[in-house]
């Protein structure tokens, strides 16, 4: 199976998460089972249900970090060769060529992505149109509005 990227941050991130739903949100889930079988009759028992519930939710994420993370290749960008292109991680800073407007994007694993975060898929198609570019150039995106063109106007390996 092919290894996906994912940043440092992003590996950081999941391992939170499920740090949280191992030591927090498990066991409470148990001890709310436990109460809830202790109120009786469980096939009328809607507390029952609805914790078992939550309790598989909580079960399949677990596994579904522990799968991402055992899948991934942990990338940091900051120890990449400082070569001016841009790869995957680093953070671009591009110039609207129409409209002049800046904006800041990091190329990031797909499971990291988050736009209102600035985090961008290696696979979009702006990430896409940016690898292998450097500082000043100009590159054309095929937007859902059309094609749009942006300047590179900075290249960071943070």
């Amino acid at each position: 199976m092919k290894r996906s990227p994912i940043t440092v941050r992003g590996a950081e991130r999941l391992r939170a998460e499920l740090k949280r739903l191992k030591t927090e949100e498990r066991p409470a889930v148990i001890k709310a089972i436990a109460e809830a079988r202790g109120h009786g009759d469980l096939s009328e028992n809607a507390e029952y249900h609805a914790a078992r519930e939550h309790q598989g939710f909580i079960e399949g994420r677990i596994k579904e970090i522990e799968h991402r993370l055992a899948h991934t290749e942990i990338i940091d960008v900051s120890k990449l060769p400082q070569s001016g292109k841009v790869v995957f991680g680093t953070t671009v800073e591009l110039e609207g060529a129409e409209d002049g407007v800046r904006v800041t994007y990091q190329i990031v694993g797909e499971d990291e992505a988050d736009i209102r975060q600035g985090l961008i898929a290696i696979t979009s198609p702006i990430a896409r149109a940016l690898v292998g570019k450097e500082e000043g150039e100009t590159v054309a995106v095929q937007a859902p509005g059309g094609v749009r063109s942006y300047e590179i106007v900075a290249v960071r390996y943070e």
